[in-house]
């Protein structure tokens, strides 16, 4: 019964996929549905697109781990998202049909001015090189996901899951995405919205939840959390505060990332940002919230040793022992859903990274939309196969650990190129391009530096606590203040700059 739910889910998108090339007749069709969505379709894929494997086995075990603390990540994510479709959505998806761009570096180039096609190149590179480590890590996931649903092998579980995504999405392109994403999202939300439902009454109640929560470790219904050094080391110290604020700076990714902010081009019209914020945090608001609550009342009813020591399978294990065979499988299909709707998602970003912008703008700018429009397919087809290979090997790696600091890896690197750059290039107009070029730079360059260079160099000079605040704190928060405060600090010396700009602020406010 569980094998005929992802059947059911697997043959539901390709048939998505296949109606979805029907109406692929262009390059702005296959990246951007011809920006012709409404605030449904946009909002649903934009939240399941900025979800992941990190979502449904990653956020769900930090609830189990952690306990109330890990509703920090759902205030970061919440106020991410809807400060993007807030403060930012409008401005851009205007600023967009003005320079009829269809990537955000499209945009960015259009924006600053830059001839060159140097600031294009700059984001097609960390394009494709984050983007086949972000969506590796998925492959691996999706491994990991058919091995603790159904036992089948890392690997084949991985094979199995990529090629369904690979089939759907070279044909239908950004309209099968986007089209898929609606389904697999509403999956997401129904699931993470009815499973602590389950579980609470199969607990017995919050009174009985509580008391056993109490009797494993009190500080786990504390906003503070557990103590590194054991149950009663809790409590509101520096080392708490920090991870706090690493945990909510998640929600940075969502106020820049290409792959979130490609869904605002893709809308027809202004009109729909309003409901669009709307269902976007409602969504967010119940996904993030039952993913928290799946794990923290997990805790009161599975021991450590019933997930084999890996609380990331809490959501496994409490679907398949809560959950009659075929409502499990749903919920296979629904752990697919996270990866896949992310995986397809970037791989649109990054073909349309190396098609659009460094082939056709950089390289050919005289090619045909049909032959683009090949090519376009056949590079998805290349990148979905480097990015399987780079699952692969962290299975072959690291198969018990490494999916999520991947995962994490990737999406900080994406968010610290791109996010400094697109909200300085909404809200201040002297913003040069040599800024947002140093910036990009210096944002991407941050996410090694902070994860391996900079902590070994603190423990060799004796600051082990700094070492280990940097680690509570994670890369993303870092690389992002690094990024911002060089594109400030180069746009304000780039005189040169400053004067192709002039008449910019006009422009920003109108």
């Amino acid at each position: 019964m569980k094998l005929l739910a992802v059947a059911l889910y697997a043959t539901i998108l390709l048939v998505i996929g296949y109606l979805a090339s029907k109406r692929v007749k262009s390059i702005r069709d296959y990246f951007v549905s011809g920006k012709n969505l409404g605030f449904f379709n946009v909002a649903f894929s934009a939240r399941a697109t900025g979800e992941s494997a990190w979502l449904l086995l990653g956020l769900t075990g930090m609830g189990y781990a952690v306990g109330v603390q890990a509703f920090w990540v759902v205030l970061g994510e919440v106020l991410g998202v809807c400060g993007a479709w807030m403060l930012m959505a409008r401005r851009f998806k205007r600023l967009t049909d003005r320079y009829d761009s269809v990537t955000v570096p499209d945009y960015l180039e259009s924006r600053l001015r830059d001839s060159g096609h140097t600031l294009r190149l700059i984001a097609a590179f960390a394009l494709m090189v984050f983007v086949p480590i972000y969506a590796g890590a998925q492959v691996f996931a999706t491994g990991t996901a058919f091995h603790a649903f159904l036992g089948w092998n890392h690997f084949v579980g991985a094979a199995v899951g990529f090629g369904v995504v690979m089939l759907y999405i070279t044909k239908g392109g950004f309209t099968a995405v986007v089209w898929s994403d609606v389904f697999q999202g509403s999956l997401m939300v129904i699931g993470l919205v009815a499973l602590p439902i389950v579980a609470f009454n199969f607990a017995g109640g919050w009174p009985t939840i509580a008391a056993t929560l109490e009797s494993i470790d009190p500080h786990l219904l504390s906003w503070h959390g557990p103590g590194e050094d054991g149950p009663s080391s809790g409590s509101w110290n520096t080392s708490a505060i920090v991870t706090i604020f690493g945990m909510a700076a998640i929600g940075i990714g969502f106020m820049g990332s290409p792959q979130v902010f490609v869904r605002y081009i893709s809308m027809k019209n202004e009109k729909q940002i309003l409901p669009g914020t709307i269902t976007a945090g409602i969504w967010t608001v119940l996904a993030d919230s039952g993913a928290v609550l799946v794990g923290l009342i997990g805790r009161a009813i599975f021991s450590p040793e019933s997930l084999s020591g890996n609380f990331d399978n809490i959501l496994p294990v409490m679907a398949q022992d809560l959950l009659p065979a075929f409502f499990a499988g749903l919920f296979i299909a629904m752990v697919l859903s996270a990866i896949m709707s992310t995986i397809d998602s970037l791989l649109v970003v990054a073909s349309s990274a190396g098609v659009r912008d460094y082939w056709q703008k950089s390289r050919h700018p005289e090619m045909s939309d049909e032959r683009l429009l090949g090519l376009t397919r056949k590079v998805t087809i290349t990148l979905s196969l480097v990015s399987f290979m780079i699952g692969i090997g962290i299975m072959l790696v690291d198969k018990e650990n490494g999916v999520f600091w991947t995962i994490i890896f990737g999406w900080s690197g994406i968010a610290a190129t791109f996010c400094p750059t697109v909200i300085l290039s909404l809200f201040w107009s002297k913003l040069t391009a040599l800024g947002a070029k140093s910036a990009m730079v210096a944002g991407f360059l941050a996410i090694p530096l902070f994860k391996w260079a900079i902590p070994p160099m603190l423990d060799a000079a004796g600051h082990e606590d700094w070492s280990g605040y940097l680690a509570s704190l994670d890369v993303l928060l870092p690389s992002f203040v690094v990024g911002f405060l060089v594109a400030i600090v180069v746009s304000l010396v780039d005189k040169k700059g400053q004067a192709r700009m002039e008449g910019m602020a006009k422009e920003l406010r109108s």
